[in-house]
């Protein structure tokens, strides 16, 4: 018995946030029992093969039919243009239903997914597409130019170009696809004259038999690049392992840690897919966690047009809805929003970024339903540590760490810290990403032997496990020998009723080293430098208050809504 409370209190000690785990969840995973995405999105489509899939444009794909269509690309893949198993292959798509058939069918042929950003600079995109070797790219026609400029320089097997409408039936599909050229001044898709049409790749693989590659639960199934916050961008290499691990950690969490009032049912939950699929965070949470439940992932293509989203959301019943603090904060002051139908609303989880906590309450207090706050990395596929579904109220923390995930706040000699002592995240688990794609040395910067990330975020963890992102590190602003956060700034102004959104960064002084600069997008004009540096001394130590105040139209953001501070040092 002795020995038994021992092990018991050891077990509290190094990992504390066992204890404020939520009752219906357990504290390891299983083995997925999949060995590869591919199988797993198989069995998931025959067991819901009825219930709806995707919706996006006026179209509605069942889970039948995804099968089918993600069937005869992936035969279009390996048998016409004769890609091999392990071959990359980009898909640069936003969010309509050509990405998921696209991405399905790549697994299903045993290629590795470089997921690609739309927005890409022909430079950032030729960088992508060298450094993964990508055999072959699928792009909207729309992007095609941006393709063109670098396309002498690739060596691509393949260039599958999809119009905006391809899934949708006619004649919609030919007026949407029609508008979308005469926006962007002709068909697109002839600047390539060798490039294969999205339609015409479905149509020549349903002529073929299909025979699924069995992937190993270690080959790589996604190189998800990261925002390259330290240089040239980096390929993660994700397996089927990792990702399979984290949508069981996911599930887990949120089927075992919501009320009974607000549990999710198989088969039967609405999801609104508003950030990118081709991000992390949209593809395991929105695609891959709700695929494993038989939901319909209800896709925006535009998510920047705020009004129509309002438009798009009081047409449907949705159950779930997964964002970024901008993107909430923006519903919130979209008029409409506050007279939608939130009754069917049961789940929201927000990550990418530090959720305000005045956004979180009055988020609740509109709809009904508390957003539940997470935290992850594209190296971890990417869930670490989400808040339990259950809590109503903003607690300013990234929860606790998921099921069969580990966690250390660590010093810069990776020396484990006590309890609420701030230092770097350090993370092992299922989830932990492979590498980085053919750069071992970066590799070995971030990874421990014994198997731990290195995050880069500065962090705390309180004697219940709940853990508090302090900032990056390498955002870390270093005055007169203070440590200064941007993050902390950042929330003390973003509580100031005339301001709309901020970033702080740190700008070289002669006399600190450092000093912090303010970049503010204002909500009242009348605001001025002054007013927000005696706002800031009213709530911050002195060397915290910004010495520079500048005032900005928008603010540098990525393709999920996050403030790039890099870009703003980069402008200073």
């Amino acid at each position: 018995m002795r020995n038994l409370q021992s092990t018991v209190s050891r077990r509290a000690a190094d990992k504390p946030w066992l204890k404020s785990y939520p009752p219906g969840v357990r504290e390891t995973i299983d083995e997925p029992g999949y060995s590869s995405l591919a199988e797993f999105f198989e069995k998931k489509a025959a067991h819901y093969r009825e219930r709806p899939a995707l919706s996006n444009l006026r179209r509605i794909l069942t889970y039948a039919e995804l099968e089918e269509l993600s069937r005869h690309f992936a035969n279009f893949l390996h048998g016409h243009i004769g890609l091999e198993p392990g071959e990359r292959i980009a898909i640069m798509l936003p969010n309509v239903s050509q990405q998921p058939v696209a991405v399905w069918g790549a697994l299903r042929a045993g290629l590795t997914v470089v997921n690609t950003n739309p927005l890409y600079t022909s430079r950032e995109l030729e960088h992508q597409l060298r450094d993964s070797g990508a055999a072959a790219l699928v792009v909207l026609e729309n992007f095609v130019p941006v393709v063109a400029a670098v396309l002498p320089r690739l060596k691509l097997k393949a260039i599958i170009v999809s119009g905006l409408g391809d899934l949708l039936r006619f004649p919609r599909s030919y007026l949407v696809n029609w508008y979308a050229r005469l926006v962007k001044n002709g068909n697109l898709g002839t600047h390539i004259s060798e490039a294969i049409h999205f339609n015409t790749a479905l149509h020549e693989g349903s002529r073929l038999s299909f025979k699924r590659h069995d992937s190993s639960p270690e080959d790589i199934a996604f190189l998800q690049y990261t925002g390259g916050t330290t240089g040239v961008a980096k390929g993660a290499m994700l397996t089927h392992r990792n990702l399979l691990a984290n949508v069981m950690q996911c599930t887990q969490w949120i089927m075992g840690g919501l009320p009974p009032e607000r549990a999710l049912i198989r088969g039967e939950e609405v999801v609104i897919t508003a950030l990118p699929l081709y991000h992390i965070f949209a593809l395991t949470v929105d695609l891959l966690c709700f695929t494993a439940l038989g939901g319909l992932n209800h896709l925006i293509t535009n998510p920047r047009d705020l009004q129509g989203l309002v438009k798009t959301l009081s047409k449907v019943r949705f159950s779930v809805i997964t964002g970024v603090n901008t993107l909430f904060k923006g519903l919130l002051n979209t008029p409409g929003f506050e007279k939608l139908d939130f009754s069917a609303l049961k789940f929201v989880i927000s990550g990418g970024m530090p959720t305000e906590e005045a956004v979180a309450n009055r988020w609740r207090d509109v709809t009904g339903c508390p957003i539940t706050e997470g935290y992850g990395l594209t190296e971890t596929s990417p869930v670490v540590a989400v808040n339990p579904p259950a809590l109503m109220e903003f607690n300013g923390s990234i929860g606790l760490p998921i099921p069969s995930t580990e966690c250390s706040i660590r010093d810069d000699n990776g020396r484990p810290l006590p309890v609420g002592t701030v230092g770097e995240l350090y993370v092992r688990g299922p989830q932990v990403m492979k590498g980085y794609w053919n750069r071992p040395d970066e590799t070995r910067k971030v990874m421990t032997p014994d198997g731990w990330l290195r995050t880069g975020d500065i962090a705390r963890m309180d004697e219940n496990g709940f853990l508090y992102i302090v900032d990056r590190k390498k955002d870390m602003i270093l005055v007169s020998g203070f440590n200064v956060y941007p993050n902390e700034i950042e929330a003390v102004l973003s509580a100031h009723p005339a301001v709309l959104e901020c970033a702080a960064i740190g700008v070289p002084d002669d006399k600190t080293g450092e000093a912090v600069k303010v970049c503010i997008v204002r909500k009242d004009e009348s605001l001025d430098a002054d007013a927000v540096r005696q706002y800031c001394r009213m709530n911050l130590a002195a060397y915290k208050v910004p010495k520079y105040v500048e005032f900005r139209n928008e603010l540098p953001k990525s393709a999920v809504g996050k403030i790039l501070r890099r870009e703003l040092r980069k402008a200073t």
